[in-house]
């Protein structure tokens, strides 16, 4: 089975900007034939999709991220990203990636997650 790993995290003041990386960790997977999403879930509260990327390029953003977000992928390097930028501090949460346009609810496909949080 496909392990997703996320890193990038971190603290950063409001304004500012992080890069989060997945790398998809088995060998020989054809990571670029999946749909990938990032999804966070914020102290409290449930897991939302914010960023969805298909096999073809196309881009997928919720409303809160659209224009300061970026998702993007390397298929040679079987690794998914994730561009903030002016980020708030509404943005603290954990950010997983999970395989999937819509990915699964029981998280299934998901990665362990990396923290973000924004402070000042």
């Amino acid at each position: 089975e496909v392990q997703y790993v996320e890193s990038g995290g971190g603290m950063v003041q409001p304004g500012g900007s992080l890069k989060l990386s997945c790398t998809a960790s088995l060998s020989g997977f054809t990571f670029g034939g999946d749909d990938m999403s990032w999804v966070r879930q914020a102290p409290g509260k449930g897991p939302v999709r914010i960023a969805s990327i298909g096999g073809t390029g196309n881009t997928w953003y919720a409303a809160v991220v659209k224009g300061r977000f970026t998702i993007s992928r390397d298929n040679a390097k079987s690794t998914l990203y994730l561009q903030m930028n002016d980020l708030k501090v509404d943005d603290t949460a954990q950010y997983y990636c999970a395989r999937g346009w819509l990915p699964s609810a029981t998280r299934s496909g998901w990665g362990q997650g990396t923290q973000v949080t924004v402070s000042s």
